[in-house]
């Protein structure tokens, strides 16, 4: 999806700091780092408030491998 929206925005020339990558805190952390020194604008969500767990639970079944990412990132230093 991110190769797909760099593309759709060089093919119609979109400034990379007009638009923004949405991700989860904890989910590729070096992705969102390379982003943003691409130029790229990164916007980094944490749920939070009583309804956390199942909004967290909603986007990690989006795409399972995101469950090896968190725990992979969590025993990074």
């Amino acid at each position: 999806m991110i190769a797909a929206a760099r593309n759709f925005a060089l093919e119609h020339n979109i400034e990379p700091g007009n638009f923004e990558f949405q991700m989860l805190y904890g989910v590729r952390r070096d992705l969102q780092r390379k982003l943003v020194e691409d130029g790229y604008n990164v916007r980094v969500y944490i749920p939070f408030g009583r309804e956390w767990y199942p909004y967290f639970m909603r986007r990690l079944a989006e795409r399972p491998a995101n469950v090896f990412f968190i725990a992979k990132n969590m025993l990074r230093k």
